[in-house]
């Protein structure tokens, strides 16, 4: 069996990567645990008995320390993954205040304006790029692009896969439309204060970008099907305890909804970890039913996982490692997305018919009559196709 069908048959794993937060003035003075070890290993330092039963090091696909810029983290953990003409998505995973939306922030700016580079390039195609937004606030799912705050349902549809009903989706002019819409999801986005962070997300945030691109001339029946990739930047609250971020009332719902829907997304990932033999729990919450294909479907998947260096985190700083450990185990099978578009075709057909009887008109001698004669059936081939 050659290479190439034993990595479609068994998939693609998802791409994992760590990075650890810089100390925060406030807590400069405090006991760090975790240090990088090199490019691939983040070590556990501390050698408390209690914490005897840690591991001492963990090892995935690349770990950020606390001095490597959102650009380098970019460049070397999501990049490969943004750009591909695939379905691709893009998490921020990590307990609250460790760096996950500032994180997320910026690869987002990145893949945006690596995405349209791409795109001005490409002069023999056409490129149509659509975004829509939405967060899942205490389970209910909301169009960031709208400013209705009821919430929306979401469905099965037997072609598409899970859909939000009516979810707002914004055809861009350019790049300067999408930074617009951007800031509007930020401002609409549920935030608020904790112990731990003045601007805690309460909400999970999706993002989504689509681009569908088709040929400029029509080069046969064949490659008249449109290109559909979409990215999903994924910006998940942070798990939080109750007893550190002194959340009560309103803060501590939405905790509690932050932490169930985490939970389900860890069982998840072990499920998927372990192969797709029992039953997968996507329905319990609605991120992972939303982010179903994402998880270990039809996509290429990315994984930042943020942590915080302070000894007070190190048993969150430890779920978080063994979140990313199942999930580097986790296979996904990415294809190409061909959409076949009726009115593309005949787009394309009455172009190349216009050229034949063009070419047609201008064959005006009888040595050609052989060339004409096989012109004519050429057209008439098009029209039956």
């Amino acid at each position: 069996m050659s290479e190439e069908l034993q990595l479609h048959e068994q998939g693609e794993k998802i791409f994992v990567s760590i990075r650890l937060r810089p100390l925060q003035d406030k807590a400069r003075n405090r006991i760090c645990d975790w240090e990088c070890a090199n490019n691939d290993t983040i070590v556990f330092k501390n050698s408390l008995p209690e914490r005897s039963m840690f591991p001492a090091a963990y090892t995935f696909d690349r770990v950020f320390d606390s001095e490597s810029n959102t650009i380098q983290v970019y460049e070397e953990g999501a990049k490969h993954i943004a750009l591909s003409v695939l379905e691709a998505s893009i998490f921020a995973y990590g307990q609250t205040s460790s760096g996950k939306t500032y994180t997320m922030r910026g690869i987002t700016e990145y893949a945006v304006s690596d995405i349209y580079d791409c795109i001005e390039r490409q002069e023999e195609r056409d490129f149509v790029v659509k975004f829509c937004a939405m967060e899942i606030y205490n389970e209910a799912v909301r169009d960031l692009l709208s400013p209705d705050s009821y919430p929306l349902r979401v469905l099965d549809d037997p072609e598409r896969g899970t859909v939000v009903e009516k979810l707002t989706e914004v055809v861009l002019r350019d790049r300067d439309h999408l930074h617009e819409l951007l800031t509007i999801c930020e401002a609409q986005r549920q935030i608020g204060e904790t112990a731990l962070n003045e601007t805690s997300s309460r909400s999970h945030q999706i993002l989504r970008l689509t681009i569908e691109s088709s040929a400029r001339e029509y080069a046969g029946a064949g490659n008249s099907s449109i290109l559909a990739a979409s990215v999903n930047f994924v910006d998940l609250a942070g798990s939080e305890r109750a007893s550190q971020t002194s959340a009560a009332g309103t803060r501590l719902k939405e905790g509690c909804h932050i932490n169930r829907s985490l939970l389900t997304l860890g069982t998840v990932i072990r499920k998927l970890s372990k192969g797709r033999t029992g039953h997968v729990p996507y329905r319990d919450s609605k991120l992972t039913r939303i982010l179903q294909n994402a998880l270990g479907g039809n996509a290429r998947t990315a994984i930042i996982c943020t942590m915080s260096p302070e000894r007070i985190h190190v048993e969150q700083s430890r779920n978080t490692l063994l979140f990313a450990k199942c999930a580097r185990e986790v296979r996904t099978n990415a294809q190409v997305n061909l959409i076949m578009s009726d009115k593309a075709l005949v787009k394309q057909l009455q172009r190349e018919l216009a050229r034949l009887e063009k070419e047609m008109r201008s064959l005006g001698s009888a040595s050609v009559k052989g060339d004409t004669a096989g012109v004519l059936r050429e057209k008439e081939k098009l029209i039956g196709q």
